[in-house]
């Protein structure tokens, strides 16, 4: 099978084209080149922007692919774009989207103005009313490098793939994804207070007990490799998470059994929390999601146990901090005179 990976430089993209090509898939890559991974030698590459598939049109039909996997769909007008490359040369094209998709995820932004929704989630579960979920009152100036995230959302994306008559579509809503090369760094805020020697750990009340979809990065890239090769995944939408619904205080504890750390997890809520601490959404509102569907109908199963993930992901936060470290997160200060507070109180 030759597969076309849009994108694929960066953080899951590498994992999916080496367990590709270890199944002895012929790869191909399409980006940009500013971004440096590790791939196998045998790896074709086609320098260009997404944003002008339509100039690369004869390149793509020399290559008889069977398969495009698009990783860094962002807009309705890129997926319109996407259909339009390669209408009439391929019939198979999947399309990586999000769990930020769900009606609840806008009700945890403050965006939707409804019930908070049971979970976990299932693919039939109801989207968001509201697009553009990152847009502001006032749009980001052209030379924004956020500029894009005025124009994101994935509803557009999944109905433009999931509604071309001459395309099978295929879309996978992704997790909060975690591992080696996480460019967001969300283990990184615990393992830095666990090696700063911190012996407490303070979290927002509702954010301990909040739940989410958490997925190991080689996991994520095993379920889309699973889509890839399976053709019987085609106008399907799965949920793609690791197994157990951990709450957020739960998922810190774990991470910190991991790092070697003795300390402490307490909730704090109210006037009694460092401001610095405030989560800044409705914690009412999981996120969590099921992934039955993905499991029973193309067989994923996760690859990597939970103990090694956090294992791997701790020692690589360890060796790579993120070298825009906010202080003010890390306002120890305030974060003392609440646990000072807090003890007076149980006294």
């Amino acid at each position: 099978m030759h597969i076309l990976i849009i994108g694929g430089t960066r953080f899951i993209g590498p994992y999916v084209v080496r367990e590709l090509k270890k199944a002895g898939h012929r790869v191909t890559v399409f980006h940009r080149g500013l971004s440096k991974a590790e791939m196998p030698a045998d790896v074709e590459h086609i320098l260009g922007d997404r944003n002008h598939l339509e100039d690369f049109q004869d390149a793509f039909k020399n290559l008889n692919l069977d398969v495009v996997v698009d990783m860094i769909l962002i807009t309705g007008y890129q997926a319109e774009m996407l259909v339009t490359t390669f209408k009439g040369m391929i019939d198979r094209i999947i399309g990586i989207s999000s769990q930020d998709v769900y009606r609840a995820y806008g009700i945890m932004l403050g965006k939707e103005q409804c019930d908070v929704q049971a979970t976990p989630l299932r693919e039939d579960a109801a989207l968001r009313s509201t697009l553009y979920p990152y847009r502001g009152d006032t749009p980001r100036s052209n030379d924004d490098p956020r500029r894009i995230l005025d124009d994101y959302d994935k509803i557009p994306i999944e109905k433009v793939l999931m509604g071309t008559p001459e395309i099978r579509g295929c879309i996978l809503r992704l997790p909060m994804v975690y591992g080696p090369g996480d460019y967001q760094h969300r283990l990184f805020e615990y393992v830095k207070r666990i090696d700063d020697g911190r012996r407490t750990i303070i979290l927002d009340q509702g954010l301990a007990e909040w739940r989410s979809s958490f997925g190991y990065v080689e996991n994520v890239a095993h379920a889309i490799s699973c889509a890839v090769t399976n053709d019987t995944a085609v106008q399907k939408i799965y949920n793609v998470a690791d197994k157990g619904d951990l709450t957020w205080g739960e998922w810190v504890k774990q991470i910190g059994r991991f790092a070697g750390w003795n300390g402490t997890v307490i909730t704090l809520a109210g006037s009694m929390l460092p401001p610095h601490l405030d989560p800044g959404f409705n914690t009412k509102q999981h996120l969590n999601v099921s992934t039955e569907y993905i499991r029973a109908d193309i067989g994923y199963e996760e690859i990597v146990s939970i103990d090694e993930a956090l294992t791997r992901t701790i020692a690589w936060e360890r060796t790579h901090a993120p070298g825009n470290i906010d202080p003010r997160q890390y306002d120890y200060v305030a974060e003392d005179q609440a646990l000072t507070a807090y003890e007076h109180t149980i006294q």
